[in-house]
């Protein structure tokens, strides 16, 4: 009977340790969201507005928006975001020095708002989003696709 115990206390405790092995490598949607927010902030290239830039603002959330806040020394405000579930597609244009992200969407899924502008202010719809990057390679950019496929299937099950 003590035989029985031992085997049946191993077995039960390397069942335990197999299921929180597994369950370890699989990436949750925080994890991803962190990832596309990191990335971003690391390769974000400010040079492209240059000194009109003030500063800027990256954040991925966790309940699926990705946001983008452009605020320029004139007190001009441009804001883009969008739900990762309207996720579409992903391009780069340019080289690995520098270029631009492009984050497509199913339809007019970008909200696009201006505050402060000569112009006026303007709210308005877009099918993408555009991210200046620089020093970035091509696993850099294959692993942002793949991130923001994998949030982008998550909600939509959702």
């Amino acid at each position: 009977m003590q035989k029985f115990t031992m085997y049946s206390r191993k077995s039960v405790f390397f069942s335990v340790c197999l299921v929180l092995f597994v369950c370890s490598g699989f990436e949750t949607a925080e994890e991803s969201t962190e990832i596309i927010e990191h990335t971003l902030l690391k390769h974000y290239d400010s040079s492209v507005d240059g000194a009109a830039l003030k500063r800027f603002e990256l954040q991925v959330t966790n309940n699926g928006f990705c946001k983008y806040k452009k605020i320029y020394a004139n007190g001009k405000t441009e804001f883009f975001s969008f739900n990762l579930s309207r996720f579409k597609d992903i391009e780069y244009y340019g080289s690995i020095e520098r270029g631009e992200l492009l984050l497509y969407t199913n339809s007019d899924d970008v909200i696009v708002q201006t505050h402060n502008d000569r112009k006026g202010d303007v709210d308005s719809m877009a099918t993408h989003m555009v991210i200046p990057l620089k020093e970035v390679d091509q696993d850099v950019l294959n692993n942002l696709a793949k991130q923001f496929k994998q949030i982008n299937t998550r909600l939509a099950k959702k």
